[in-house]
């Protein structure tokens, strides 16, 4: 890992999955996505790069699915169903890493995340990706 700074510690639900990730541009690249399944899934994740993931345990325990083109393949625990991660279809440089496994870090710590346009993906449309929206979250107290 390059930069200490970003290294964050990261796990699944049932913590048989442990690694540590160098975040690319730390949480400056938060996102979601429209696509069917990110929908579904509804993660916020933000970015690394290849080789920016270091399993310290579980590894093995880690499952795949790939769905439409089979380029992206995304990872979960096989024990608790969490997703950890993903291999980018836009750009299989990166990872998307789900903030939700990463200690101290929820969700709902970003009072505004970019949502990107993944029904009209820029491998299917030869177009720029493009910006959604932006889901926010106002806390009640």
């Amino acid at each position: 890992m390059v930069d200490d700074m970003k290294v964050r510690a990261g796990q699944c639900h049932c913590g048989a999955v442990r690694f540590e990730v160098s975040l690319s541009d730390d949480f400056n690249s938060i996102r979601r996505c429209t696509c069917s399944y990110c929908r579904m899934r509804g993660a916020v994740v933000a970015m690394a790069e290849m080789g920016g993931i270091k399993f310290l345990q579980g590894e093995d325990v880690l499952t795949s699915y790939r769905f439409h083109t089979g380029s992206a393949q995304h990872f979960f625990c096989s024990r608790c169903g969490i997703y950890t991660h993903h291999q980018r279809r836009s750009d299989q440089s990166l990872y998307a890493v789900n903030v939700a496994c990463l200690d101290g870090v929820s969700p709902f710590d970003f009072p505004e995340v970019p949502v990107m346009d993944g029904v009209n993906h820029t491998n299917d449309t030869g177009r720029p990706t493009r910006r959604a929206g932006t889901l926010r979250f106002i806390s009640a107290d």
